[in-house]
């Protein structure tokens, strides 16, 4: 599998696991903006160029981005003011969230040994 479809599976992963968290707000890969496309493939290329990378760095390298783009902590997600209130160091992070990392992870693993 290419870098870009193993970043659809891993966000369509994501999105299920929120969904089953009762949080509908994640949109199908295909009606995703750029950058949370581009955010999914910056994690999968992480976890290709270091394959021994745990959970906690698929939040390390997510976390790097966003600020790097200017994103900040907030009490929800909003894109359009650049806050998210997983902005926090992975061990602050509520089990929920710390599963997404998980998931991703294992998303990564499973498809590039495919």
């Amino acid at each position: 599998m290419t870098k870009e479809e193993i970043a659809r599976v891993a966000h369509e992963v994501n999105r299920a696991y929120c969904e089953a968290l009762g949080d509908h707000s994640q949109p199908a890969w295909e009606e995703a903006p750029q950058w949370q496309r581009e955010s999914a493939l910056h994690v999968v290329e992480m976890h290709l160029n270091d394959p021994a990378a745990g959970p906690q760095a698929s939040h390390e390298a997510w976390m790097a981005q966003k600020l790097a783009e200017g994103w900040k902590l907030g009490p929800v997600k909003n894109p359009d003011a650049r806050e998210h209130p997983c902005l926090v160091p992975f061990d602050e992070l509520p089990v929920e969230q710390k599963v997404k990392d998980y998931l991703f992870r294992g998303v990564v693993r499973a498809l590039s040994t495919s």
